[in-house]
């Protein structure tokens, strides 16, 4: 059996968050129950959904949209380097 550092709070998170990735209907009141048992308040199963939800809502905006994901390292480098300077794109020469 393989250990994890993951602390049993975090696990019964993470299972929530699974399930709001396949449907919200699926977290049942027995999730709710473990998470609560290893100290998850109302805000942390509120954040959990939210944070899981969005990120479901924006991979499938991003993949409905065919966007494009540079697979060099390079692009996301000058990316960071640009959004640090605020989130402007550059002037396009005409």
């Amino acid at each position: 059996m393989q250990e994890s550092n993951v602390s049993d709070k975090m696990k019964a998170l993470l299972n929530i968050a699974g399930k709001v990735q396949i449907s919200g209907k699926e977290v049942v009141e027995e999730d709710i129950a473990e998470a609560r048992k290893y100290g998850a308040d109302d805000r942390t199963l509120h954040d959990t959904v939210l944070i899981a939800a969005t990120f479901c809502m924006f991979n499938r905006y991003v993949d409905g949209l065919a966007s494009l994901t540079p697979t060099d390292p390079a692009v996301y480098e000058e990316m960071g380097k640009r959004m640090a300077k605020g989130y402007v794109l550059p002037k396009q020469s005409q």
